[in-house]
């Protein structure tokens, strides 16, 4: 079958069904991938035969960067710093993580696009976030070439703060800043989600969605698309850690940008050139198999697609 909608990740096309025999799924697979077209998130047991010793490392070598002391059990864990981002630049066992084949492979096929890790972050607690879609944070044109994989380092259960999510909620209207009435350009915030913290709570209301928390055990992993809305459950009893990694990616042929600072609708984009993990080097945005100028990063792309636009009616 031809690929009507290369523009949408092969898992949140609207022709996923019929589509599905085309993509070379094993059994594990077609239920990964169904999970993710019908909930936004997907459970599996993270592929690494070596995974045990790694988590030993990784809480050994991150430890004391967290500034609390994780050998009193009755010490506050909340209480030190929160997160390490990008810890893959000095922890191979981080980068191991974020760079795993098989996930990567799994990813491709899921999406129809290569993927590449440009961010870890890790976690001795839960982080007690509020909801909210990675969507504000980084996104693509075309929309939907990111997602999330997170980890459970330790098992995870209702008083150490799991991870929540409100199922189905990435099939949603992605709240941008024209939506909610607001200017992101060049502006500054203190959290770049605040700002559309009531349509979220708002759709979610409208929607009659209830979250659900993960109770997740020891190395299983969850993917989520990018718009679908999670979070950090209360952290019950702040003497109990919950170890946890997240790798963030994105897909080859895609422009990548924050659309907290962006404007789209003018063109102005907050660009990024996120760095691949996998081989440190910075990945410039293309669109439709061509880059897109890189000289002047916060450059109106509407310049750009105009002229693609002109050379494709020709």
């Amino acid at each position: 079958m031809p690929q009507i909608f290369p523009g949408l990740p092969a898992v949140e096309a609207p022709l996923f069904e019929p589509a599905a025999p085309e993509y070379g799924l094993t059994g594990q697979e077609q239920a990964i991938a169904r999970s993710l077209h019908e909930r936004g998130f997907a459970l599996f047991d993270f592929p690494d035969t070596q995974l045990d010793a790694r988590i030993d490392r990784i809480k050994t070598r991150l430890g004391p960067h967290f500034q609390v002391d994780f050998s009193d059990a009755e010490s506050d864990k909340t209480a030190g710093l929160g997160r390490i981002q990008d810890a893959w630049q000095f922890d191979e066992d981080v980068r191991a993580i974020a760079t795993n084949e098989a996930v990567i492979a799994l990813l491709s096929k899921l999406y129809g696009r290569d993927p590449f890790p440009f961010q870890t972050l890790n976690f001795p607690v839960g982080t007690q976030q509020g909801i909210h879609s990675d969507s504000v944070h980084f996104s693509s044109l075309p929309e939907r070439f990111m997602c999330g994989i997170w980890l459970a380092m330790e098992d995870t259960g209702p008083d150490n703060g799991p991870l929540f999510y409100v199922p189905g909620s990435h099939r949603w209207p992605i709240v941008t800043n024209a939506m909610i009435g607001r200017r992101g350009y060049g502006g500054q915030l203190p959290s770049a989600q605040d700002p559309y913290g009531p349509a979220w709570q708002a759709l979610c209301e409208a929607h009659g969605a209830q979250a659900e928390q993960f109770h997740a055990r020891k190395g299983q992993a969850l993917i989520w698309c990018a718009n679908l809305l999670h979070g950090g459950s209360s952290v019950r009893d702040p003497r109990r850690t919950r170890w946890s990694q997240v790798t963030h990616y994105y897909f080859d042929d895609c422009i990548y940008y924050t659309p907290a600072f962006s404007d789209e609708a003018l063109g102005r984009l907050d660009r990024r050139s996120p760095v691949d993990i996998r081989d440190g080097r910075p990945r410039q945005g293309r669109y439709l198999g061509e880059q897109v100028d890189e000289t002047s990063p916060r450059r109106p792309v509407a310049g750009f697609l105009g002229r693609l636009r002109s050379r494709l009616r020709r």
